[in-house]
């Protein structure tokens, strides 16, 4: 499944060529995203540094989300991940995205322009309605918790 997805660049005063995101190959789920930043930013351990990415897009399809992931070699490597988790592009955001990066490591990591700092991928969002209700079906797990299904 293709979709036409409109990107436009965020003119910054950038230190590099400006990298127009792409899939690493041809079958990446994720599209990378990558850092747009006038010089190195040093994220200190424990530390978080939001790393703009030069881009806004718009999702033309209200049933389609963006969704930025961390890069699993970041995260395995260095500590490297985004603050929260999965970031969400909502069809109708069309501002610039930027990736709050959060450094789990004892040691600080450098962001260069241009580094592959997140991914995003696409995928589809449904709806839902609530209904008001007094009772809930009866399940085997039921109300159990964290953990309830552990031995």
């Amino acid at each position: 499944m293709n979709m036409k997805i409109n990107i436009k660049r965020i003119e910054k005063d950038f230190a590099g060529d400006f990298i127009l995101p792409d899939y690493a190959t041809s079958g990446s789920a994720g599209i990378d995203l990558y850092a747009c930043i006038k010089e190195p930013v040093v994220i200190e351990s424990n530390h978080i540094k939001s790393i703009p990415t030069g881009i806004a897009i718009h999702i033309n399809d209200n049933n389609v989300g963006g969704f930025v992931f961390p890069r699993s070699g970041l995260a395995a490597k260095n500590g490297i991940s985004l603050i929260n988790s999965v970031g969400v592009i909502d069809s109708d955001y069309t501002g610039e995205i930027i990736c709050p990066m959060i450094n789990h490591s004892q040691t600080d990591y450098i962001v260069n322009p241009g580094d592959r700092i997140a991914q995003i991928v696409f995928m589809p969002v449904i709806s839902a309605e609530f209904l008001l209700t007094d009772k809930l079906e009866n399940t085997k797990r039921g109300s159990g918790g964290f953990g309830s299904t552990g031995k």
